[in-house]
């Protein structure tokens, strides 16, 4: 099993998932900016990211990782328009184990792309980077963000009370799901 860290993904005619690279900076920024309201409800980085300095400063993060601990990310893209980020966090290669996270633009939500986007992380998980257990926390109250392991066939694990910071200063409970590597092929 090998894994290629520049290896750009075809879900469909028009769906793709590409290894994020510095041009998608302004992208990112872009989205964020004009969606504040409706993705700083959920996801703690929209209040620190003010400017496309922030955005920047992120991409490169990712890039510079070191090789024994680099956590490939994903800018989604419709038809080459961006539409969100998924990829691995919190990584553990020795115990092969790994997070999903993911966030997409409000008009491309309910239209499933993110389901299959995380479907396909998972392949890479488990086909790609030799994984043996996926890991995917949402918000509780985030019932859409819910739905997409809970259609996967991720069981819930249970819920890390206050796992998270928001926006405002406010802690919320995460719902923690988990799949393994025989589940998936039991499916």
């Amino acid at each position: 099993m090998s894994f290629n860290k520049d290896k750009k993904y075809h879900l469909d005619n028009e769906i793709s998932l590409e290894p994020l690279c510095r041009s998608d900076a302004k992208d990112i920024f872009r989205t964020i900016d004009s969606q504040r309201d409706y993705l700083g409800k959920w996801l703690s980085f929209v209040e620190h990211t003010k400017n496309v300095t922030d955005s920047e400063k992120f991409v490169e993060s990712v890039l510079a990782m070191p090789e024994d601990r680099f956590e490939p990310v994903y800018s989604i893209r419709k038809k080459g328009e961006f539409l969100g980020l998924i990829g691995f966090v919190n990584s553990d290669l020795r115990n092969r184990k790994t997070e999903i996270g993911y966030w997409i633009s409000e008009k491309f939500q309910k239209q499933g792309i993110m389901t299959r986007c995380v479907k396909k992380l998972c392949e890479i998980a488990f086909e790609e980077r030799n994984m043996n257990r996926i890991v995917i926390k949402c918000a509780c109250k985030n019932t859409a963000s819910r739905g997409i392991p809970e259609r996967l066939g991720f069981r819930l694990e249970g819920i890390e009370r206050q796992g998270e910071l928001l926006s405002g200063n406010v802690f919320t409970d995460l719902a923690v799901y988990s799949k393994l590597k025989n589940e998936e092929k039991s499916r």
